[in-house]
């Protein structure tokens, strides 16, 4: 198994701005996909789609400015059964953010473009606590989807 592993500084005074943009269907949309529907609760299931397709995620824990996490239910057969682990924690004028998307059975190809594409996300979410403006899919950056 293999992970897709990233930090992101984001300035805030508390992890809670990060938190509800974690776990509300506004906040979601505001930085990963303006296409966002279901609930975030534990036990919730949210729908996220890309023009290319999307991916269903089951809420298995919630922690209020500590820790979310999903498990992939629906999606790409690489991401089936995966994990989606945000942790967080205060460092002084920033919320820092540990992000790991686990469980992937080898390192395919796309397993590097979606490591790229959550890197830009989570830019995205950075902007969108720091200036209230984020860059949710489809206005994200593009990359090349070619296989």
């Amino acid at each position: 198994m293999v992970d897709i592993l990233h930090r992101v500084g984001v300035v805030t005074p508390t992890p809670d701005k990060v938190y509800d943009a974690l776990t509300t269907v506004e906040g979601l949309a505001g930085w990963w996909t303006d296409d966002t529907k279901g609930s975030g609760e534990v036990g919730g299931v949210l729908e996220f789609r890309f023009p290319p397709g999307g991916f269903d995620m089951e809420v298995v824990e919630l922690r209020p400015a500590e820790r979310v996490a999903w498990r992939v239910v629906d999606g790409p057969e690489e991401w089936i059964g995966t994990t989606v682990d945000w942790h967080l924690r205060q460092d002084g004028d920033y919320t820092i953010v540990l992000f790991a998307h686990r469980g992937w059975r080898e390192p395919v190809e796309f397993m590097h473009h979606c490591s790229t594409k959550w890197g830009s996300y989570l830019m995205s979410l950075k902007s969108l606590v720091e200036t209230g403006e984020g860059a949710p899919s489809p206005r994200d950056v593009q990359i090349s989807d070619c296989h």
